[in-house]
């Protein structure tokens, strides 16, 4: 023991030096002393921190007074740049593609737990799967296209449409329509359509700022929940539609008993949001911009040296030297002489002319280094930051596939399918499913769909059944395009594989690859039918014996 407190001796028995005492970490760059922030990234005197105080927006606030600005930046960027435009056909191509369909799966043990009618089984389900099916493809993809009010587009282009505009602009929306005029022989089948909304027109009435209860054109109970959406009739960039672009209306969610009337979607980042509005480029918009002016300014420097290859050079300028030493005649002279010689001397070998230069003249070139030997490695940097911004692999965004091998190339498809697969699923459920629950109501009324016969026959019983179980009915599963595949062999393979182990099925298998497995199913019985009937051997795969010889086999009785 000392007089200061306890001596703390090495592994060589000698006495350790005292601790000096800790610096005050004002003097360091930090905070002061031990009352300084256990954390770096709280330091306030800090070079590195000093400038860096974000300030603490609230969700609505920090995006919706910057969104217009931040919304048309992005799309000029998604205009008049590949690279931004290829990651959006990419993203919509892998996510959406050009068939966005429901597979109907009602939940029939629900119902039956709830009616207490046993027919609600897994015979009804695929009954009424069929027929909600098959009425759904004579409404979304009609000729007429009459499920768009507007009659441009099929069910699976609005889906296209409105998931382009969650991206680019952050708000998928659109407005349930009831249009029963257009019913009719050789017309529409239903009387509901959809009308794809612009996100720019939705916003507060008179471009008010946000209030307690108005977020973004959104109107909100006291919960958070939106009860409403204020519409401009017009877009504000139509010239030609002042008054309508300065009228807002006022769409109520939901009717009162429960159809969507708005249908608005959107990824939230930060409870308590109510608009999308800064899209997927938000994050990478500034690196993405700083990439297209580095390949522009390249771009020129190659074509100027393409251009500007060789010179001449001259002791003697035709205008200054002539004012600056003497009247001008001697020089002229030899200017005269200059031109003169180049004229007449056209020493031609093959189809090549030699240039002969008049004496004191010299001929040098232009060594041409553009792009710049960093340029390439500069724009896959860029590059790989912005497609870990957009969720997708480096070799989506770029189209570059030389230094890639099977499995690098599987790695990064795997990882960028989830991000897909998140999206497309979450778009789906909250903007797709929510259109379709508005037509199967009007298809539970008007159609003959298989029901049990504990369920009235009336179409007032049928609409009591329908709003009661609405999420019951209107349950299923959508498939988009396949995934394909980068070694079609051995993933084939392993996917049998993964089938004969129990660790997959057919219909997970299949719906991978944007299939539906019953479908595959009849489609292979009906080939193999023909092939029978025809005289045609069968594949390897099918096996040798028809079914009603396999039937008369001994060992089947």
């Amino acid at each position: 023991m000392t007089e200061k407190g306890v001596v703390l001796y090495g592994p060589d028995e000698r006495p350790l030096p005292p601790r000096r005492p800790m610096r005050s970490r004002a003097l360091s760059g930090g905070e002061g002393g031990y009352g300084g922030p256990a954390y770096d990234a709280a330091d306030l005197y800090g070079q590195h921190m000093a400038a860096w105080q974000p300030y603490l927006w609230s969700p609505d606030a920090e995006l919706n007074i910057y969104r217009d600005r931040i919304v048309s930046r992005v799309r000029d960027m998604v205009r008049n740049d590949g690279w931004a435009s290829g990651a959006v056909t990419r993203i919509l191509d892998n996510a959406i593609g050009a068939h966005l369909r429901p597979i109907t799966r009602p939940d029939y043990q629900f119902l039956a737990n709830e009616t207490g009618i046993k027919a609600f089984d897994h015979v009804w389900s695929k009954e009424f799967a069929r027929a909600v099916d098959g009425n759904w493809r004579s409404w979304a993809h009609d000729l007429g296209r009459y499920c768009d009010a507007a009659r441009n587009l099929t069910f699976s282009q609005m889906c296209f449409l409105g998931f382009r505009h969650l991206l680019v602009d952050g708000d998928a929306l659109a407005v349930m329509m009831w249009i029963p005029e257009r019913v009719g022989f050789g017309k529409a089948r239903y009387s509901t359509a959809v009308q794809m909304v612009d996100p720019d027109r939705l916003s507060n009435p008179q471009l008010r700022f946000d209030q307690q209860v108005l977020r973004g054109g959104v109107e909100i109970d006291k919960y958070g929940a939106a009860i409403a959406y204020h519409i401009r009739k017009a877009h504000a960039g139509d010239w030609f539609s002042a008054v309508e672009s300065m009228t807002w209306e006022r769409v109520p969610r939901e009717t009162e008993w429960g159809r969507p009337a708005v249908v608005h979607y959107f990824d939230s980042d930060r409870s308590g949001q109510h608009r999308g509005g800064a899209g997927i480029f938000a994050p990478v918009l500034q690196r993405l911009k700083m990439l297209v002016k580095y390949d522009g300014v390249e771009l020129n420097a190659a074509i100027i040296n393409a251009i500007f290859a060789a010179y001449i050079e001259s002791p003697f300028d035709r205008e200054m030297v002539t004012e600056a030493l003497d009247d001008g005649e001697k020089l002229n002279f030899y200017q005269e002489q200059r031109i003169a010689a180049h004229d007449k001397k056209k020493i031609m070998l093959g189809n090549a002319r030699l240039p002969i230069l008049f004496p004191g003249e010299k001929i040098n070139t232009v060594r041409a280094e553009r792009p710049s030997g960093n340029f390439e490695a500069f724009e896959g940097a860029a590059l790989r930051n912005v497609a870990s911004g957009l969720g997708l692999s480096d070799q989506q965004v770029s189209n570059n596939w030389t230094n890639v091998n099977y499995s690098s190339a599987r790695g990064a498809m795997l990882e960028a399918w989830k991000t897909l697969g998140r999206r497309r699923d979450n778009f789906a459920f909250a903007f797709a499913s929510q259109i379709r629950a508005g037509w199967l109501e009007e298809s539970m009324v008007n159609d003959d769909l298989p029901l049990p016969k504990g369920i009235g026959s009336s179409r007032a019983s049928r609409f009591e059944e329908f709003v009661k179980y609405r999420t019951a009915y209107a349950r299923c599963r959508w498939m988009g395009p396949g995934r394909g595949w980068v070694d079609p062999v051995a993933e084939r393979q392993g996917a049998v594989m993964a089938m004969d182990g129990a660790l997959s099925t057919l219909e997970q298998e299949c719906a991978e690859q944007g299939l539906e497995w019953e479908e595959v199913l009849e489609q292979r019985r009906y080939e193999l039918e023909r092939l029978d009937e025809l005289g045609i051997p069968r594949p390897e795969w099918a096996g040798q014996f028809t079914a009603t010889e396999v039937a008369k086999k001994p060992e089947a009785q």
